[in-house]
C-alpha cells in the first residue's frame, strides 16, 4: 500500500520529567486529509506536532508519516514534510527571497527546478511585488505566508503547522487558508493545530486534546452533536447575575459565559425555556434576547473537556505546548 502523505500513531507518548504532556495518541490520517489539532494552552498540541515532524524524539510509543519512522527515520522524514512552527523563525535581516533560497539550500533543491520553485512559492504567497523586503520588515501575516512558502519549498507531501495564524489580523487568516485550500486541492496532507473554532470547523476532521490525550475525534459536524442536551442562547444586561440564577434552575445542565451572551445547556429547550424566562422576569433581570440555538464546535469542546472527571496525573511547573 502506498503510504506517501498518510500519518499513523500508536500510543504516542512524551514525557518531559514528572509531565506527561502525550499520553497515548492514536491517529490515522488519509492522505490529501487536513486534520485539525485543538485544546487549551498546555494540553500537548505543539508537543505532538514536533513529535510527528521528527523534530523530537517520542517517550513511548511509534509514529509513521508516509511511511516513515519519525524516530528511527527522522533525517529521511525531512525532506518528506514540510514544518512550520508557532514562532517566527526565519531570517529577519534576510529578504523574503533570501530567506527562500536559504531553505531551497537546506533541502537541496537545485538548478532550474530552483528558480521555477522560488518564483511559484512567491507567487502562491502572494509575495511576489515583496521579494526584496526584510523579513523583519513584513507584517505578521505576510511573515507567516513567507514561513509557509519556506516549508513548500522542498514540495512535501504532508504539511505541519503549529497555530500558523495565531495573532494574525481576520484578512490575513482568510488569505492564509486560501492557500491551505489550494494545497488541499493538489493532494498535501495538512496537519494544523489552531487557536481559532472557525479554522477547525473547515477542517476534514478534529481532534480535541485536553491534557495531553485526543479526547475525541471526527468531522466538525459529528462534535457539534456531542453536547449533551439542547443549548439555549440568552443575552442579558447582567450577565453575571442572570448565569448565577439559571444555574440553579432544574434541568440546567451546564452554562457558558461568552460576552454579553449566556449559553445555557438544558434537557429539553422546549420544556425548559419557559420557566428560565419566567425566573428572570421574577428577579428583574433584563433580557434582551432569549432562544434556543444550535451548539457550534466551541461549546462542544468546552462541554467536553468540562465533563472529564480525570484529574490531573502530574503537576505542571511551566506551561506545556
Amino acid at each position: 500500500m502506498n503510504d506517501t502523505g498518510r500519518i499513523q500513531a500508536e500510543q504516542l507518548t512524551k514525557h518531559f520529567r514528572r509531565v506527561r504532556a502525550v499520553r497515548g495518541v492514536h491517529l490515522d490520517i488519509a492522505p490529501g486529509e487536513i486534520y485539525g489539532l485543538i485544546g487549551p494552552d498546555g494540553a500537548g498540541k505543539t508537543t505532538t506536532i514536533r513529535m510527528l515532524a521528527g523534530v523530537m524524539k517520542p517517550t513511548a510509543g511509534t509514529a509513521r508519516v508516509s511511511g516513515f519512522d519519525v524516530a528511527r527515520q527522522a533525517e529521511e522524514l525531512r525532506h518528506q514534510v514540510g514544518y512550520m512552527a508557532q514562532r517566527f523563525s526565519l531570517y529577519g535581516d534576510l529578504s523574503v527571497r533570501e530567506n527562500i533560497e536559504f531553505y531551497a539550500d537546506i533541502f537541496g533543491v537545485r538548478g532550474a527546478e530552483r528558480a521555477e520553485q522560488i518564483q511559484r512559492l512567491l507567487r502562491f504567497a502572494r509575495l511576489e511585488e515583496f521579494h526584496e523586503r526584510a523579513a523583519d520588515a513584513l507584517s505578521g501575516g505576510m511573515k507567516k505566508k513567507l514561513g509557509l512558502a519556506c516549508a513548500l519549498i522542498h514540495r512535501p507531501r504532508v504539511l505541519f503547522l503549529d497555530e500558523p495564524t495565531n495573532g494574525v489580523d481576520p484578512i490575513s487568516r482568510r488569505e492564509f487558508w486560501d492557500i491551505l485550500s489550494d494545497l488541499h486541492l493538489a493532494g498535501v496532507t495538512i496537519f494544523i493545530s489552531t487557536a481559532y473554532m472557525d479554522e477547525a470547523e473547515r477542517c476534514s476532521r478534529v481532534g480535541l486534546m485536553y491534557q495531553g490525550e485526543i479526547i475525541r475525534q471526527g468531522v466538525p459536524n459529528e462534535l457539534q452533536q456531542l453536547v449533551r442536551g439542547d443549548l439555549i442562547a440568552i443575552v442579558a444586561s447582567d450577565l453575571v447575575a442572570t448565569e448565577r440564577l439559571v444555574a440553579t434552575l432544574e434541568g440546567v445542565t451546564e452554562t457558558q459565559a461568552y460576552g454579553d451572551r449566556l449559553h445555557v445547556f438544558v434537557d429539553d429547550a422546549s420544556r425548559r425555556l419557559p420557566h428560565i424566562e419566567h425566573a428572570l422576569r421574577a428577579a428583574n433581570l433584563r433580557v434582551t434576547q432569549i432562544r434556543p440555538t444550535a451548539p457550534r464546535l466551541q461549546e462542544a469542546f468546552i462541554s467536553l473537556v468540562t465533563h472529564q472527571q480525570r484529574p490531573p496525573t502530574a503537576v505542571h511547573q511551566d506551561r506545556v505546548r
